[in-house]
This record gives C-alpha cells, structure tokens and sequence, in this order.
C-alpha cells in the first residue's frame, strides 16, 4: 500500500544550519503544538510553533481540516521563514497539528517534514510525532512484506503505515492498535478526519500538555507554547494516556499497561525553555538548583562566574548564589546568526564560536573565572570557549557542568553522536580538562541532578537518565547501535 504525502511547500531546500558551531550540544529534536475548535487554528498553530522553535529548526509544517479537505503546509527552515501571511490563509478550518523538526531519525529533507497528511481507506490521516520508535527495522520489514511502500526515511511514516494496515472499525481504535505495535518514545498528535488524537508514550519520555483557549483545546510540548497565545495550562497528557478530542468534548483512554515514568531529564538540563514548567516542576528553578548542587559539590576560589549562554545562565546564576561568587555576563551570545553563512577564505581561528559567542574583556581581565555550561559532548566548542577566555585576559579558567557526564548515545528523540565520538565515553574527567584546557573540571554528580530535578527514590519513578548510565528503560532492538550510533 502506498501513502502519497501531500505537501504544498514551495520552498527550496535549505540543508545548511549552525549545528556545526554548536557541536558540544545535543540537539534539539521536535516540536509539536495543536488546535481543535478555533476558526484561526493555523494561525494559533503557527504561534505555538514560534514559541516552540527552539525544539527544532530544520524544518515546519502545519495541517488543517475544514469541512472534511486536509490542507497542509510544509518547508525547511525556520517557522517565520516557511509561513507567511499568504501560506496561512491558504490553511481554513477550526482543527489543526504543526511540527517542528530536528532530524533524529531520517535525513533533513523536504520530505521529512512534519506533519505527514495522507488519504487512506477512505479517510484523511495527519501525524506530528516528537520522540523515536526503537523497534523500526522489525516494523519496516513487517510492513513492507505486507506491500507498504515508504517515501520518507523517518520512522514517524511508520505509524501512518500501521494506521493504514490495521484491521480495527474505527479510527480511534486503528491508532491506539498502532501505537500497541510500536516501541520508543512517542509525544504525537494524529488527525483523523476532525478528531483530534494526542498521545504519550508509557514511560512518558517526551513532554506533552493540554490547554484551552477561548473554549478551544490546544496541545503542545512544553507549556511555555500556551502563554504567547493566553491560552490556559490545564494538566499534562500523561504517560500511556490518549486523549480523543471531537465535537462532543475531550475523553481519556487507558489503553496500555502501566510503566514506570522515565521521562528525559535532559529537558530540564537543556532542551526546554526556562520558563516552562514539566512534570509540575519550573525548568528555570530546576537548573538553578543545579547550579546550586554543582557549588556545593565542587566549590573553588574565584573572582567572578560567568555562564555559556543562553542554557547555562541559570545554573550560573544558582552556582554564583550559593558559593557568594558575583555573577556577571562574560560571554555575549549573538541572536542574529542565520541559518547560513559565508566563512572567510582567510582562515579566522575559532571562526565558528566567535560568531556566537562574544566574550567581555573588562569582566575576565584578570580574574579567576567560573564558566557554567549545561554540557560536554565533544570538547571542541568547550575548548574553543576556553582559548577564548584566555585570551580576552583570564587568569584562570575552571568549567563547571550541571549535569553528569555525557557516556551514551540516546535514542529516544534526541539527535546525539555516536559513542566513539562522546569524549566522556572514553577519558577521565582529568583528560578532558587537559584537552579542553581549563585549570579545572567538575561535573554535577548523578545524585545532585537528581535532587535538582526532584527524582523521587521511594518509588522508582523519575527520569531518564541513559544518555549518563547506559541504562535504556526501552530495550533497543538492535544493541549494537549502542556502538555505531
């Protein structure tokens, strides 16, 4: 069975971004946000995504229904730059999903983007997923013995495969059938006809919240979408929960076993904006706290801390409050990089993280600095960063890092190297801090982000934390992914 993809964008492929200048990152990986019962539904969606940018900038789409006609939208790049008043009002109806993308699964190409919408066995079919399915290569294999026929690399497709393939009499029950097959991380948002499916995974690794605005319900990964359009929070969709919304209200379904709540810590440590709230807790407060931890457990004598902006500000801040070490900005970060750039045909050192990052020389000159950031992944940026401080005067450089040691690859939705390519993977604390050539280096301890983040040890409930340990909540099928990535 072949699934035509519509897709309306006109835009050409922009494949150029400045990942390589944040490479000591994870990646952000998707967004999603929708409406049910809004006469401006895209235009709500198109806002919602904008708030959700930072979650995913390769890519944007949005689908509506109205009367019945799927109408869909879809481009590379950022949300302003793939919408513009002449795409939205080509988007009518009250119910609409969007999506914004960083690839985890799938290249970044035009098809790739989200939302997927298709016609199958008589009815419209939109998804919108954020998280990664771990069990791709049985379900391709499955499918494509039964006929399927693919157009994407992404394993979201997967799910409208599984849809489209399912023996069951109603909508409803044909995507709860389909989410019964799969296994991974899952925060989604599927269209059929006009209802409107959200869904969670068991384990709850990926955020997903409902709102309601003017007497529309609204959907969207982190809360913090809800305030740029003065819609109401009004709970979390839980894990393992699918909530159907149609013309005669909202109702909740149960239809997967219970799991243990492991949902990704790393949304507090970096991923989500700081002033949204998950799993009832402030994402500002939790990497504050952080920092805090971070002072108690590996104090040193300075004259000042300073944060890689923007993620690491708060930890910075709680650092500076609890060890009574002023905090001042010392490196400036530019929001008015592009997704392109030319580079200089005369080689400029560190060219890449000069371009965002600006360090202030009256700050550094002559003083012991304690720089914050949330993370290492490879050393290079941290290295950079470093050299740069040294040379704007720095006396001293100790690198303080609010979260663990980065060990592992996930595979549940976020976009990491391989684990060869991991420093923490395969040297002490002591070799990075001689690669990265800072006087020293400290991580927050397991047990200090755990506090930070409220992890609650009398049940077992908390948080993801493999991308630290190695130790998966979802088996992967294929265990040596674990060594190439």
């Amino acid at each position: 069975m072949a699934l035509m993809i519509h897709d309306r964008a006109d835009r050409p492929q922009d494949t150029q971004s400045l990942d390589a200048l944040d490479d000591d990152h994870f990646h952000d990986e998707c967004g999603v946000f929708g409406v049910f019962g809004h006469a401006e539904a895209a235009n709500l969606t198109y806002l919602g995504l904008h708030a959700l940018q930072h979650r995913g900038q390769e890519s944007a789409g949005i689908v509506t229904v109205d009367r019945g006609t799927t109408h869909a939208h879809r481009g590379m790049g950022l949300v302003q730059d793939v919408f513009d008043p002449t795409s939205i009002a080509k988007l009518p109806g009250d119910v609409s999903i969007g999506h914004v993308r960083y690839s985890t699964a799938g290249g970044s190409f035009l098809k790739n983007a989200q939302p997927f919408a298709v016609e199958v066995r008589g009815m419209s079919l939109a998804v919108a997923h954020n998280g990664n399915l771990t069990n791709t290569d049985e379900l391709h294999a499955m499918l494509e013995a039964r006929g399927a026929i693919f157009q994407t690399t992404t394993d979201t497709e997967l799910l409208l495969h599984l849809v489209a393939h399912s023996p069951k009499d109603t909508a409803v029950d044909r995507v709860i059938h389909a989410l019964s097959q799969v296994r991974g991380a899952y925060s989604l948002l599927v269209l059929v006809g006009d209802t409107l499916i959200a869904a969670r995974d068991p384990h709850g690794l990926r955020p997903l919240s409902l709102g309601i605005f003017a007497r529309a319900h609204v959907l969207a990964s982190e809360p913090t979408a809800f305030e740029l359009i003065a819609a109401e929070f009004v709970r979390e969709v839980e894990p393992g929960e699918v909530l159907v919304i149609d013309r005669s209200g909202v109702r909740s379904l149960r239809p997967f076993d219970a799991a243990p709540a492991k949902f990704c810590v790393f949304e507090y440590v970096y991923f989500a904006r700081p002033d949204s709230r998950l799993n009832g807790r402030s994402v500002y407060e939790a990497r504050r706290a952080m920092g805090k931890r971070l002072a108690i457990e590996s104090p040193i004598d300075a004259d000042v801390v300073i944060a890689v902006p923007d993620s690491g500000v708060p930890a910075a801040i709680g650092f500076a409050e609890q060890s009574g070490t002023a905090f001042q900005m010392g490196l400036i970060r530019s929001h008015y990089v592009g997704r392109t750039f030319i580079e200089p045909q005369q080689s400029i050192r560190h060219f890449g993280v000069r371009l965002k990052l600006s360090p202030v020389r009256d700050v550094l000159q002559g003083r012991r600095v304690v720089v914050v950031d949330d993370s290492i992944v490879r050393g290079t940026t941290s290295r950079k960063i470093v050299k740069m401080l040294r040379d704007a005067g720095a006396r001293e450089v100790h690198l303080r890092i609010s979260s663990p040691p980065t060990r592992w690859p996930c595979f549940y939705g976020i976009d990491t190297p391989n684990r060869r390519e991991l420093i923490a993977a395969s040297h002490s604390i002591e070799e990075i801090s001689r690669y990265i050539t800072s006087d020293t280096l400290s991580y927050l301890s397991t047990e200090g982000l755990r506090q930070a983040v409220g992890y609650d040890p009398a049940t077992g409930d908390g948080h993801c934390e493999a991308c630290f340990s190695g130790d998966y909540p979802i088996p992967l099928v294929a265990p040596e992914r674990l060594v190439r990535g």
